[in-house]
């Protein structure tokens, strides 16, 4: 991404929090947490059998 599209996401993401930019990082974190919970959730079922047996209960 360059650096003028990188300012216009983090401005709407700031004034979806209302200007709070704490509760903007807040917010970016829980979605972080999120992420990084369903990227261990792929991993794991990887390493369980691969694929075909887990990925669909592992994406929403």
């Amino acid at each position: 991404m360059n650096t003028q599209l990188n300012d216009t996401v983090i401005d709407e993401i700031v004034a979806t929090c209302n200007g709070d930019i704490r509760g903007a990082l807040k917010a970016l974190m829980l979605v972080n947490e999120q992420l990084e919970a369903e990227l261990q959730q792929l991993h794991a079922a990887f390493a369980h059998g691969g694929p075909a047996q887990h990925i669909a209960g592992a994406l929403h």
